[in-house]
């Protein structure tokens, strides 16, 4: 018995649209289908028959008796009619895709600005403002774009979620990776863990971003800690043999041995079998710790007591700004002094001390004798106190700022060292070239003996304190040192794996050449891996260390912008993702996001 065959496929027939039915049947082709110029109906197969039965039953009475150019003439008329049809289509197509992307771009702005999400709807009045007197016709197109609250609202979920996976994505390119962590209370008390990292890839891309902010609902002992950085980790696939260090500040939850996170994390590592990471004190704190050895209350209280006196009421406050400005003073106001901000005391001593005598004779105006203005004494220890807090505050500069190498933050620290012991032996000798207030104070009343011992006894005291408080910094100076240039590395006091590397690497001219201490990164990207595999692998370790919580403190900062007495009802999932889109350096992918809009037309 014969096999019997199967059904032909339409698609197997390879059929081509012949250009003459468009004058025997008015069709054109359009994309894969017929499509009748008449009524617009589409015939998915190119057959004639089909086109012909078409047009037999629905337009040949009418069109039939069109012949010669008058039929031509329909015929083109025809064309461009569905050709604007088609255009008018696309044209808004885009129009829609233009309006969900400007929606996406509005959102991400309002979040990283720290913004409220309705306040895209006074941005959508502004657009309508600005469209009704620059180009009127186009009114309709920017109303088009949805700024609701909701919309916004969307928009940053979807965006802070685009960005994560992104960071998902890059932390599976991490050969080694870092934590930098703090904890601080928003508007409403509750507890918000910033947890950091930097990774670096095999070809030395560095990534710096926020890993995740966890909410603390009760208690924030090390062990609540522990269980949100583990939970980090797990999220983001973080690999635990990856881990080269981990930063916090001096908090007892934080550096505790036994139950505060390092000690849990230390020994979360050895059950793994691993080895423990580098454990750096965010050095920025542990040099605004070091400064508050030089308390010197018999100056700050003076100077406290009359800048408080001076600005605590709006009348006299007022007056002083007037004095000043008619003695056309070089300042217009003496600054407030808060001990919880680094800087502040350096800035409001150096205001002070210019402004002396001109608040000196305003407090006399106003009957008010503060006999400490005019004491010689006094006015050496408030000389000496402001030189010294602001070469203090000079260091807390050169330690701030994100993304710095542990090398240039430990190099500031050695320097200031340095300066410290010889500040010491300057100022024992009288010297005070380094001290411009005391220099000034010294020229001007050179019969006035200078307080020597207090001075000398707080410049030891310092000293003293800034070695203890970097003490475990210092050692591990090897290691930061090989790492900030291998070519004068000691490679007898070198670990067995790296000296014959160093070795190599100490010889090779051309490479000598290329070194710049200012390009570290790149240079560590260019060596050969074969030849130098554990300096690389020790180089990528280190480039991810941070030196400090700065970007956590600065991370806090733009918390206390977006969380604030009118926003408290901002949930913890938006302050998450609106702190994410203000700090992340990646961009998220607006025309994704856009395609998935237009794929859900319910949105």
């Amino acid at each position: 018995m014969a096999k019997r065959l199967g059904k032909r496929k339409i698609d197997s027939e390879c059929r081509v649209f012949n250009l003459q039915w468009t004058n025997d049947y008015f069709f054109v082709q359009c994309k894969e289908k017929a499509v009748c110029l008449i009524c617009q109906e589409t015939v998915a197969v190119f057959k004639e028959y089909n086109l012909h039965r078409h047009y037999e039953s629905r337009h040949k009475d009418k069109y039939d008796s069109l012949q010669g150019q008058i039929r031509a003439d329909k015929l083109s008329k025809l064309k461009s009619g569905l050709l604007s049809q088609q255009n008018t289509f696309v044209r808004q197509a885009q129009l829609n895709q233009a309006s969900v992307r400007a929606s996406f771009r509005v959102a991400q702005l309002i979040a990283s600005s720290g913004k409220s999400f309705t306040d895209g709807e006074f941005v959508k009045k502004c657009m309508d403002a600005v469209a009704e007197e620059v180009c009127p016709e186009k009114r309709d197109v920017f109303n088009a774009v949805s700024l609701s609250a909701s919309t916004i609202t969307r928009g940053v979920e979807e965006i802070g979620s685009n960005v994560y996976a992104q960071l998902q994505q890059k932390t599976k390119e991490f050969d080694f990776f870092s934590l930098a962590l703090d904890e601080s209370t928003d508007v409403q008390d509750t507890a918000q863990l910033l947890i950091f990292t930097r990774g670096v890839s095999a070809n030395f891309q560095i990534c710096e971003e926020l890993a995740a902010l966890q909410s603390l609902k009760g208690t924030t002992t090390g062990e609540d800690i522990f269980d949100k950085v583990c939970q980090t980790m797990e999220e983001l696939n973080l690999d635990w043999s990856k881990l080269a260090s981990i930063t916090t500040d001096g908090a007892p939850s934080m550096v505790g041995e036994t139950r505060g996170l390092i000690g849990r994390m230390n020994r979360e590592l050895e059950k793994r079998g691993l080895t423990a990471p580098l454990r750096v004190h965010c050095l920025i704190h542990q040099q605004a710790l070091c400064c508050k050895v030089l308390t010197w209350d018999s100056v700050m209280k003076v100077v406290v007591s009359c800048i408080n006196f001076i600005r605590a009421k709006g009348l006299k406050h007022r007056q002083f700004q007037e004095f000043l400005s008619e003695l056309e003073s070089a300042h217009g106001d003496v600054l407030y002094y808060t001990e919880v901000r680094w800087l502040s005391r350096g800035r409001v001593l150096r205001r002070f001390y210019e402004l002396l005598p001109e608040i000196n004779a305003f407090l006399h105006l106003k009957d008010k004798t503060v006999p400490e203005l005019i004491d010689p004494e006094w006015k050496w220890h408030l000389a000496f106190l402001t030189d010294v807090t602001e070469i203090l505050n000079s260091l807390n500069l050169q330690l701030q700022g994100e993304g710095k190498l542990i090398c240039d933050m430990y190099s500031h620290i050695k320097a200031f060292e340095v300066k410290l012991a010889l500040l010491l032996e300057q100022v024992k000798k009288r010297n005070f070239v380094h001290l411009p207030a005391t220099q000034k104070l010294s020229t001007e009343n050179p019969a006035v003996p200078f307080p020597a011992e207090k001075c000398v006894e707080a410049l030891e005291m310092l000293k003293a304190e800034f070695g203890v408080r970097f003490s475990v910094l210092h050692v591990h100076a090897k290691e930061i040192r090989l790492f900030q240039n291998p070519f004068v590395a000691d490679i007898d006091e070198a670990q067995p794996s790296y000296q014959f590397e160093l070795a190599e690497l100490q010889n090779c001219d051309v490479l000598k050449d290329t070194f710049k201490p200012n390009c570290l990164i790149d240079f560590y990207a260019a060596l050969p891996n074969d030849t130098y595999p554990n300096i690389k692998k020790h180089a990528m370790k280190m480039s991810t260390v941070f030196g400090s919580t700065y970007i956590c403190e600065k991370t806090f900062s733009r918390m206390k912008l977006l969380k604030t007495p009118m926003k408290s009802r901002l949930t913890d999932e938006h302050l998450h993702q609106c702190l994410r889109l203000a700090v992340t350096r990646m961009e998220p992918d607006i025309q994704l996001l856009t395609s998935q809009m237009q794929a859900h037309s319910s949105h």
